[in-house]
Parts: structure tokens; C-alpha cells; sequence
């Protein structure tokens, strides 16, 4: 049958119920968001004189929950204002709503009984084939829809949502015999294209699939980590970024979200495997138990592995859980020689081989964890998943891996896995051996059409992975030879019908001299053969901006010719862009800022993923955008000026935008700073930003697209402006909320967008506004304390307010 969703009922409004309500508003749909109704009053509001049936009281549980998710940062919200689309109410008077609703989701307490009871009550009121779903993270699917009616259980399915629902990826769809098959896939395809998720159609196993593993790997860890005599420290060390998994690594991630989750998890995991072969792993260690006795539970209640103290001066320190004695120490850092033997390998694949040959405690504890870790997986499949990249897409889209088990398995080697393995004391399935001896030496492989594929266990030969159809995997295609040209930092790769990319691969996607040339070329090559050009790359950021370390360096130097060049290249790049015969579409994600912003607000089109963080950001360096940024952006603001709203109104609103740094926390926000515009679009899978943006550049050329002319008539107003922005700016300084070289930088800022001291408003060209730009951007690299707040960037990443 054919599904739209209009309306979705979230019944519970935890933590997880009102931020998967927030997400399902982001994206534009209406949502009745119930919780229970109170059975006693707080003391303010019986002083209010309120009683138990007072809607503001019946309806308290509810709208406190949701309240605290609008008000949480991260935000759960693209905006605001998106709140207004979440109706709330209690079970007793509002059940009766959900009548009118396309999807329910049940997120209440993890209790069995209570669940069952409250579906009671939802059979009472749902429209027969709507969709019925329940978040639940440890209690068996098919035991919830025990008793229900048979469209209720056709209709029916787990749909584990990952917390916080908006940031991370993983949605486990799971089903139970009875589940239509066409639910099934219509939950794997909204979820993918609607919600954003990486969807993984899970088995109704314990945990699922990335509980299962992703708990095992840490309470694994935390074994090794008492059998080798690591610290807390150490230990989160060796298990962050260096392996391609998060910051908070092991514990830390544990300490945020809460070691009683781990526990109950873990629990419920161990009584629920008894024939697991690796159920060993499952039974807490003695430490877990003593801090989960004494509450030491992590963030929510002040102390977990780690905890903040107060030192000299009312400064915060932190302080580390030393195991062995189960008291707080001041935290040490951490040196490894295996760590140190990485530094210079800046792919993650490439590591791994370096790591577990290590011969410090590191290579131990590489060496055990590593192994256990690839024998567990391979025991798994088919049991929670039948194909292995499942397990893969689980723990890289619900972890935040960067590569997931079985890929790191290949990057080792099958062979030096399996022998890992054997030496932890751990053992393989019989697959895996039975594929290598049938000459397949790898889990994944790109075949020569660029389609990625996995080993299939059942068919014993490769099949392509499942789900990414709709994407374009840009290291399938340079895997494939599709590769046309390439420097150092940056790649001109042909995505097929006519469309040319340029990827990016300096560190952090920084717009340097290598990047500048690629971009150039990609514009030229598309010009000569081709339709388009998408600017795209697949890293977690688009482009941190340009290369400031460079720019520091030849401002110290004082370089300014070199660098009235560089920042003059830069902006003729940009420009060569937006005034190509072909048509450009930017495809930011992740970070997208300074250079980076500058790119994509000077390309044709940009599709932008849903969490896409653009701004301008180079006043917190002591300057003001010059690559184009400041141009475009009093251009876009002079564009608005017959809209009805005081021009002085819309520069200012444009002028604070820059000067304040700000930055979208969301694509959505980005309209509203500015820096996307009508006919830019959002999707919200960012693994399908490439693709969307190459059926936007062939769209465009479809159209008929036509080279544009530079604009000579941009409107600035010159004297009057001008006075206006500096005689704010001098209040601002004079009231200390400024310093002075914020002053400096922010009248410098106010000269170009108002077009210099012009005695009257007057049309001028983008070329007279790049050439003001610039020389503000020139004489702001001479203003030592500019070097000092680009100086501490570099070297701390804090800004400087000096």
C-alpha cells in the first residue's frame, strides 16, 4: 500500500521520546507527542490554586520533557520554531488522537508489562493499517505484539532509534514473522530518505546488532584494560580517535551516558545469551559493580571514570578512577611508542597494521582487543544479521566507528585477524577460513564498475551492498579508475553523465594552493566535454576554510605581495566558478566554514546536507572574509533591497551575521543567516548529497544553462551606512564589550560592505567590492594582534580576544 506521513504520535517523552518527536518536526511533519498525566501536585502549583485536572497540570510531564529537549544543547531542533509543529497531551484525555495519526511510536519505560498495557489502550484508538512501532532497545519484538490483533501485528515492528535521535545515524528496523513485508521496507526507505538514518534491517536478537557488538567491544576493552594494568586514561587513549572511534573513546563515553545504562545493558545481554560463546564478556567486572554501588555513575551524578574537581583558584581539573585503589587522582596524560609510531599516517586503514605490531603494552592491548573483536563478529553472522556489512553500517552509523569491524578485519588482513584471534584464545567461524581457502581474500572489494561489494556467507561469493544504491561512494569510483586528474589536495573524479566532482583530501579539507588549482581545473575540464561540476568530497566536513597556517606564515614574514596573490587567486577562483559556462553545484556537510562557506555561496546550486554547519568565520582570526565572502554577501543583501524592508535594516542584519561569526546548526538555519538561498536544497541522508547534487547539475544543464555576466550594479550606501556601523561599534568599545582591535575589524568590515566612504549610495561592481575586500583582508594580516589570535588557533584551536 502506498504510506504518506503526515502526522506521527510519539507516546512517552523521555529523553528519547521527545528528541525523536523534535526530529520527525524537522522535517516538516505534524507530531502528538503524549506522556502519563500527574498523580499529585507540586507545591507551586497548589499554591497557584491549581487542582489535578488543570490542563496545565495534566499536561506537566509531558511539557517539561519536551521543554528541556528544546532548550538541551546540541539542539534536537534544524530551528526553533520547528517546536511549534509538536502538540503535546497525556495518554488518558489524548490517546483518542491518534486516530488521526500516520505512525505511532512507542517510547515508553523499558518494561514489558507496561508496554503490553499501553498498546491495550492503542488498539482502542488506531486507525486500522497505520504504522505501530516500538523504540525499544532490550526486550524481544515479538513478545510485545504477543495478544494484538493480526493488522496490528502485520503492521508492527522495533524501530531503534540511536540517542540523540537527530545526530546519530543508526535506525535498527526491526521485524517479527508477522511484519508485512511491505512495512518492512517502507520503514528501511523512510528512515534512509526522510529521516536521514542509515537504516539496518536488524534481527529480533538481544541487543540487536549494534548493541550487541558495540557492548561487547567495551566491556571487552574494559577487560583488557584490568588485565594489562591499564589506566583510565590510557585505556581512553588507546580507544579514540586513533582507531577511528570518538573522543569520548571507552569510559568517557560511558561516564555521558550513564555506567548504569552500561550496566542494565549489559545485564540484560548476559541473562539473555546463556550460549553465547563469548558470554563471559557479558559479566561485569568488579569495578563496574563497586562504582555502580556507590552511584559513581558518570556525568549525572558528578563522578564516573572521570570527575571534575575544583583545584587552586577555583579552576576545574579533572580527575581519573585509579582502579586499583578505586580513589580520584589528578588525570595524567598518555604517551605510547605505538602511539608515537602513528603520528605521521594520516589514513586510518593504514594504521592498524603499525598499532597491533606494537611492542608496549598498546600492542597488547591492540593485539587482544582486536582479536576478540573480529572472532565475536564473525560468530555473529547469521545470527543477528545475515549479511556482514550489516554489522558494519550498525557500529559506524550507532558508535561513530569510522570503519567497522569487518573493516578493520581487511585493512589487518583476513589471515593476521584470524591469527589475532587465535592468540587472544578467541576462535573464528568456520566461514571465514572456508573463504580464504576458496581464494577470496577479502570481506569487501570495489568491482571494476565501482560498486562496492561483501562476501555473502550464503551464496559464498561477493553480491553488492545493499542500501547504497541511491548513493555515490567516491572511493568506489577512484577505486574503478574513474580518477581524471590529481594533485596533493585535491581530485577530479568523473561521476558518469557528463558530470565532473572535485574532491578535496588536504587535512581538514583546507582551501590551500592545491585545492585553488583543482577547483580551476575541474571548472575547465567541465567546460571542455562535459555538462557540470559538483564540489564534493566524502569526509564527516566539507572544508574547515582556508589554510590559515599559511597565511600566518607570510604575514609573519610580511609577505604581503605573496599574499595579496594567494588571496587574489583565491578570489578569481571563486569567480571563475560562478561564471563558467557550466553549470556548479556546492554540496557542503559537517563543518562548512570561512573558504569553505566562500565556495559554496559562489556556486550555481548547493545541496546541502541536513547538518551542515556553515558560516564565516574569520573575525574570531582577527580578519574579515576574502575570498569573495564579504562581496557575496552585501551582493545577496542588495538583491533584497526591493523587498520592502529598511535596506539599512537588511545590511545591518548581513553585517552582524559576519561580525559575530555566527555559524548555522543546521542547513535550515543556513537560509535563514543567508548563506543558502531559494532554490538550494537539504537533504537529509548526507550520504546522498553527491548524487542529489549530480541531478541538480544535469538538471541545470538540462535547462539550458547559460554562462552569467559579473554584476555591475550592486547598490552600497557608502557614507551614511557607514557612519551608522561605526558609531554602533564605537558604543559597543566604549561599553566594553568589545576591544579595540574588534573595533578595527568590525569598521574595516562595515567599509566594504557599505562600499567605501561614497558620499551618496551608488551602484557599483563585484570586481570594485573584491578589490576593497581584499585590502581590508591585506592591512587586518599587518595588525600583530591578528597574528596573535591566528597564532592561537593554530597552536590551541581557542580563539583569542585580544
Amino acid at each position: 500500500m502506498k504510506r504518506t506521513i503526515k502526522k506521527v504520535a510519539v507516546l512517552g517523552s523521555g529523553v528519547m521520546g521527545a528528541r525523536i518527536a523534535c526530529h520527525f518536526a524537522n522535517i516538516g511533519v505534524q507530531v502528538l507527542l503524549l506522556d502519563i498525566a500527574p498523580k499529585d501536585l507540586l507545591p507551586a502549583e497548589e499554591a497557584k490554586g491549581l487542582k489535578l485536572d488543570a490542563p496545565a497540570v495534566r499536561n506537566r510531564i509531558v511539557n517539561t520533557a519536551l521543554q528541556a529537549a528544546i532548550v538541551a544543547n546540541p539542539s534536537p531542533l534544524y530551528r526553533k520554531a520547528d517546536a511549534s509543529r509538536i502538540k503535546t497531551g497525556n495518554f488518558d484525555d489524548n490517546l483518542k488522537e491518534i486516530a488521526g495519526c500516520d505512525w505511532t511510536i512507542e517510547v515508553v519505560v523499558e518494561r514489558l508489562d507496561i508496554k503490553k498495557s499501553l498498546y491495550e489502550r492503542v488498539e482502542q484508538f488506531r486507525k486500522k493499517g497505520t504504522l505501530i512501532t516500538s523504540n525499544t532497545s532490550g526486550i524481544p519484538i515479538h513478545l510485545l505484539a504477543e495478544g494484538r490483533s493480526d493488522d496490528f501485528r502485520r503492521n508492527f515492528a522495533g524501530t531503534h532509534f540511536f540517542n540523540p535521535p537527530r545526530y546519530l545515524k543508526l535506525l535498527e528496523i526491526i521485524p517479527t514473522p508477522e511484519t508485512a513485508p511491505d512495512v518492512v521496507d517502507f520503514l528501511v526507505h523512510y528512515g534512509d530518505l526522510y529521516l536521514g538514518k542509515t537504516t539496518v534491517l536488524a534481527k529480533d536478537t538481544p541487543g540487536f546488532i549494534a548493541n550487541r557488538v558495540g557492548v561487547f567491544a567495551l566491556l571487552d576493552g574494559m577487560k583488557t584494560m584490568q588485565k594489562l594494568g591499564l589506566t583510565v586514561e590510557e585505556t581512553d587513549k588507546l580507544t579514540g580517535p586513533v582507531i577511528g572511534h570518538a573522543k569520548s573513546a571507552t569510559l568517557r563515553t560511558s561516564d555521558v551516558v550513564g555506567l548504569d545504562t552500561t550496566i542494565n545493558v549489559a545485564n540484560g545481554l548476559a541473562q539473555g545469551l546463556p550460549h553465547d560463546e563469548a558470554k563471559d564478556v557479558f559479566e561485569l567486572p568488579d569495578f563496574i559493580q563497586k562504582m555502580g554501588e556507590s552511584k559513581w555513575l558518570g556525568d549525572k551524578t558528578g563522578q564516573g571514570f572521570y570527575k571534575k574537581v575544583k583545584g587552586e583558584g577555583g579552576k576545574s581539573e579533572i580527575y581519573a578512577l585509579d582502579l586499583a585503589t578505586m580513589e580520584y587522582k589528578p588525570s595524567q596524560k598518555v604517551k605510547f611508542a605505538t602511539l608515537e609510531a602513528t603520528k605521521t599516517i594520516e589514513k586510518l586503514a593504514d594504521r592498524f597494521k603499525v598499532l597491533v605490531a606494537g611492542k608496549d603494552k598498546a600492542g597488547e592491548f591492540y593485539r587482544l582487543s582486536f582479536g576478540g573483536l573480529f572472532a565475536y563478529v564473525s560468530n555473529r553472522v547469521p545470527e543477528i544479521a545475515d549479511q556482514l556489512h550489516k554489522i558494519d553500517d550498525a557500529l559506524r552509523a550507532g558508535f561513530g566507528w569510522e570503519l567497522g569491524p569487518f573493516e578493520t578485519w581487511d585493512a589487518l588482513g583476513v589471515q593476521a585477524g584470524i591469527d589475532l584471534a587465535q592468540a587472544a584464545g578467541r576462535t573464528v567461524a568456520p566461514w571465514v577460513t572456508e573463504m580464504l581457502a576458496a581464494g577470496h581474500a577479502t570481506f569487501y572489494k570495489v568491482s571494476a564498475a565501482g560498486v562496492r561489494e561483501f562476501y555473502d556467507i550464503a551464496s559464498k561469493q561477493y553480491q553488492p551492498v545493499s542500501g547504497v544504491e541511491n548513493f555515490i561512494i567516491l572511493d568506489n569510483l577512484r577505486a574503478s579508475g574513474k580518477v581524471l586528474w590529481h594533485n596533493a589536495g585535491a581530485s577530479v573524479i568523473d561521476l558518469g553523465d557528463g558530470i565532473l566532482n572535485v574532491e578535496f583530501h588536504s587535512k581538514m579539507n583546507s582551501l590551500g594552493q592545491d585545492v585553488i588549482l583543482g577547483l580551476l581545473k575541474g571548472v575547465e575540464m567541465a567546460e571542455n566535454g562535459y555538462r557540470g561540476l559538483v564540489v564534493g568530497n566524502d569526509g564527516p566536513n566539507f572544508s574547515a576554510g582556508a589554510n590559515l597556517g599559511l597565511v600566518y606564515m607570510q604575514a609573519l614574514e610580511q609577505e604581503f605581495d605573496e599574499l595579496n596573490l594567494m588571496i587574489q587567486q583565491f578570489q578569481q577562483a571563486m569567480m571563475r566558478m560562478r561564471y563558467s559556462s557550466i553549470p556548479v553545484v556546492g554540496t557542503p556537510h559537517g563543518l562548512t566554514l570561512g573558504g569553505g562557506c566562500e565556495l559554496n555561496l559562489h556556486c550555481d546550486k548547493v545541496v546541502a546536507a541536513a547538518e551542515s554547519y556553515i558560516g564565516l568565520v574569520e573575525f574570531g582570526v582577527g580578519l574579515i572574509p576574502g575570498g569573495g565572502g564579504t562581496k557575496e554577501m552585501t551582493l545577496r543583501t542588495a538583491a533584497k533591497y526591493e523587498d520592502g524592508e529598511p535596506e539599512f535594516n537588511l545590511l545591518r542584519n548581513t553585517y552582524m551575521t559576519i561580525s559575530t561569526a555566527k555559524v548555522s546548526t543546521s542547513a535550515a538555519e543556513a537560509f535563514d543567516l543567508g548563506f543558502l538561498r531559494r532554490g538550494d536544497e537539504v537533504v537529509l541522508n548526507a550520504n546522498r548529497v553527491i548524487a542529489q547534487a549530480k541531478s541538480a547539475a544535469l538538471e541545470l544543464a538540462d535547462a539550458g544553462y547559460s554562462q552569467p555576466t559579473q554584476k555591475t550594479n550592486v547598490k552600497v550606501h557608502g557614507k551614511g551606512a557607514l557612519a551608522m556601523f561605526r558609531t554602533g561599534v564605537y558604543a559597543m568599545q566604549q561599553g566594553n564589550y568589545i576591544s579595540k582591535h574588534d573595533e578595527l575589524i568590525a569598521n574595516k568590515l562595515a567599509y566594504v560592505m557599505c562600499g567605501g566612504d561614497l558620499s551618496a549610495p551608488t551602484e557599483v561592481s563585484e570586481q570594485y567590492l573584491l578589490d576593497l575586500e581584499r585590502d581590508a583582508f591585506l592591512s587586518l594580516c599587518g595588525e600583530r594582534k591578528t597574528l596573535e589570535r591566528i597564532q592561537s588557533i593554530l597552536t590551541t584551536g581557542k580563539p583569542l580576544r585580544n
